[in-house]
C-alpha cells in the first residue's frame, strides 16, 4: 500500500478530523485575506488592512461550523450564509466571511440529490449577491459582489459533479457485486443440477445390474449341489451383469475427470435400438417380458430415446425386484401423434415397481424417472393397477423442443458411452 492509499485509508477512518483540518485552513486563509486590502491606491500594489471585530468573530465561527459540515450540512449552510449576510451589509472593509458559506453549499451539494442542489445553491447565491450589491457599503459591480455570486455558483456545480461521480462509482460497483452474486447463484444451481443427474444416472446403471446380480446369486446357490450346470449357467449371468455393470460405472466417472485426461470411451448412448439386450437380460434373470412395439421408422433425438430406454430399464428392475417370483411384465413402445408412449406393466401381487417410490421405500428410481422424463419435455405417470400389479406410463415428444433440449444437452454428453 502507497503513501497516497494510507492516507486515503486514514481520512476515511477519521473524518471528523478531515473536517476540522478544512475549518482550521479556511480560518486561515479567511484571517490572511482579511488583513490585505487588495483595493488600495497606493503604487498599484496591497497595503495591510485591521478588520474589525465583528468580521474576526464572524470568520472564527464560520470556519468553527464547518467541522460539523458532515453531520448538519443544511443547518451548517444556513449558519454560515448568515454571517456572510451580517458581514456583505455591515463590514467596510469587508472581511471575506463568504469562504465558509462556500464550503457548506458544497458539502450541501455533494451530499444530496441534484434538485436539492440547485434549489439551495440557486437560493444561497441569490440572497448572497443580492444582499451585498443592494445593501452593502461597495457598488453593485463591485468585484467582491461577483466574486460572491462566482464562487456560490462553482460551489453548488462542483459538490453536484462530485455527488453525481459517486453516485455513478456506487451503481457500477453493485452492478458489479450483482452480477458476481447471480454468477455465484448460477454456479451453485448448476452443481446441484449436475450431482442429481449423475446420482440418476449412477442410479440407474447401478439398480438394474445389480438386481441381476443378485437374483442370478440367488439362483446359483439354490441349484449349486442339486444342478451344478444350472449354478454354472447362472454365475456367468452374474459375471456378465457385473462386467456391464462395471464398464458403465468406468464410463460415468470417466466424465468427471479433469480436461487433461484421457479421453473417455465415445460408444453409443443406450436407445430403444437396445430394447431387445435390454429384455434378454430379464429374461436370465427369471422374469418374462413380453414387448409390443408400434414405433416403426421413428427416429428419436438421443435425448428422448435415452429417456424411454432408461424409463423401460428402471421400471423392468422394479418389476424384478419387488413384484415377487412369479410376476410377469409387458413393455409397450406406441407411436401417438407427436409422441411416443412407453408403458410397463406388472401383474405382481404386492406394490409392483412402486415398491422403491421415494415417500415409501426410500429409494430413488421413480423419482429419477419422473425427473428424467420431465427434462425432455414429457410427462410420466406411476401407480398401483386396479387388480394388483403396477403401471408406468410415460409421454415422450418425438422431437424436442427448446426446453427438452435446454434440460436434457448436458445429459446425453454425460451419458454418450453408455
Amino acid at each position: 500500500m502507497t503513501t497516497l492509499q494510507r492516507a486515503q485509508c486514514h481520512v476515511k477512518a477519521h473524518p471528523l478530523a478531515l473536517d476540522v483540518a478544512l475549518a482550521a485552513a479556511v480560518l486561515l486563509c479567511m484571517m490572511g485575506a482579511s488583513f490585505v486590502d487588495p483595493n488600495s491606491q497606493g503604487h498599484g500594489g496591497w497595503t495591510a488592512r485591521t478588520p474589525d471585530l465583528l468580521s474576526l468573530l464572524l470568520m472564527v465561527l464560520g470556519a468553527a461550523a464547518l467541522t460539523l459540515r458532515r453531520r448538519a450540512p443544511m443547518k451548517v449552510l444556513a449558519f454560515t450564509g448568515t454571517a456572510s449576510l451580517v458581514e456583505s451589509v455591515t463590514a467596510d472593509p469587508r472581511a471575506p466571511v463568504a469562504m465558509s458559506a462556500v464550503i457548506a453549499l458544497y458539502t450541501v451539494a455533494s451530499t444530496t440529490d441534484r434538485t436539492t442542489s440547485w434549489r439551495v445553491g440557486l437560493l444561497t447565491m441569490t440572497v448572497l449577491t443580492g444582499s451585498a450589491m443592494l445593501a452593502g457599503p461597495l457598488p453593485w459591480y463591485a468585484q467582491e459582489n461577483l466574486g460572491i455570486f462566482a464562487w456560490t455558483g462553482m460551489a453548488a456545480t462542483a459538490g453536484d459533479a462530485v455527488r453525481s461521480r459517486r453516485a455513478f462509482i456506487d451503481a457500477i460497483r453493485e452492478r458489479a457485486e450483482r452480477a458476481e452474486r447471480t454468477r455465484e447463484e448460477e454456479a451453485r444451481r448448476r452443481v446441484a443440477e449436475e450431482r442429481l443427474r449423475i446420482a440418476r444416472d449412477l442410479h440407474d446403471v447401478v439398480a438394474h445390474h445389480i438386481a441381476l446380480v443378485n437374483v442370478q446369486a440367488g439362483v446359483a446357490a439354490h441349484v449349486m449341489d442339486k444342478r451344478p450346470d444350472q449354478a454354472k449357467e447362472a454365475l456367468a449371468h452374474v459375471r456378465e451383469a457385473s462386467r456391464s455393470a462395471l464398464n458403465e460405472l468406468r464410463a460415468t466417472v470417466g466424465l468427471l475427470r479433469q480436461s487433461g485426461d484421457p479421453e473417455a470411451p465415445t460408444e453409443p448412448a443406450p436407445g430403444l435400438h437396445r430394447l431387445d439386450e435390454l429384455v434378454g437380460t430379464f429374461h436370465n434373470a427369471g422374469l418374462p417380458v413380453e414387448v409390443a412395439r408400434a414405433d416403426q421408422d421413428t427416429t428419436l433425438p438421443a435425448a428422448i430415446d435415452l429417456a424411454a430406454y432408461r424409463v423401460i430399464q428402471e421400471a423392468l428392475t422394479n418389476v424384478r425386484k419387488h413384484a415377487g417370483a412369479e410376476a410377469k411384465a409387458e413393455v409397450s413402445v406406441v407411436r401417438v401423434g407427436p409422441n411416443i408412449e412407453i408403458t410397463v406393466l406388472d401383474n405382481g401381487p404386492g406394490r409392483g415397481a412402486g415398491e422403491e417410490g421415494p415417500d415409501e421405500g426410500g429409494g430413488h428410481g421413480l423419482l429419477g424417472m419422473r425427473e428424467r422424463v420431465t427434462a425432455v419435455g414429457g410427462r410420466c405417470t406411476t401407480g398401483p393397477r386396479y387388480g394388483g400389479g403396477f403401471r408406468v406410463h410415460a409421454i415422450l415428444p418425438v422431437k424436442s423442443g427448446p426446453r427438452a433440449a435446454d434440460g436434457a444437452a448436458s445429459l446425453v454428453q454425460r451419458t454418450a458411452q453408455m
